[in-house]
């Protein structure tokens, strides 16, 4: 995927809570991964996939869960709940790199990058690859859905305000 992480970490903020910080820790969860691409472009010069950093690696949030759940057992619950959206917005953004861009789901036991279907590179730019190829449906339906949530809360919120 390489549009629809800020739309699905919506989702997943929607799906939890209706609270805009938890809404927001999800979208900043939903994008948290490919903040790596900051160093993949301008200190690493593009010297292997980004998906091989260790902001990629389920193992690296996985252990980051277990570090934190024993400190967010005694944090309030606005404060549990943020957490979770963020490590669950996380989890959906893995997700969803592993349909075309591959992610070390093995990791640290194998470095592969498991993926569910590969984009052959039939453009000039691998961007174009994607941009074109048939699973592009699955991020507009990504889009689609958060923009039918998002019309429908603002919809709410408007009618909620004429009423006063």
């Amino acid at each position: 995927m390489i549009t629809a992480h800020a739309p699905a970490g919506y989702l997943v903020g929607r799906a939890l809570s209706r609270e805009r910080a938890v809404i927001v820790a999800a979208l900043l969860g939903g994008i948290a991964p490919d903040f790596d691409l900051i160093w993949f472009y301008f200190v690493d010069d593009r010297a292997f996939h980004h998906h091989r950093y260790w902001v990629h690696a389920p193992a690296f949030w996985a252990a980051a869960a277990l570090f934190v759940a024993p400190v967010l057992m005694f944090a309030p619950r606005h404060a549990q709940a943020i957490a979770v959206a963020f490590l669950a917005a996380i989890f959906v953004h893995l997700c969803l790199d592993s349909v075309t861009g591959g992610i070390m789901w093995l990791w640290p036991w194998s470095d592969r990058l498991i993926s569910l279907i590969e984009v052959p590179p039939t453009r000039s730019h691998f961007l174009l690859s994607f941009l074109t190829h048939w699973t592009m449906v699955f991020e507009a339906a990504i889009w689609v859905a958060a923009l039918v949530v998002g019309w429908g809360q603002w919809r709410k919120k408007s009618v909620r305000e004429n009423q006063l």
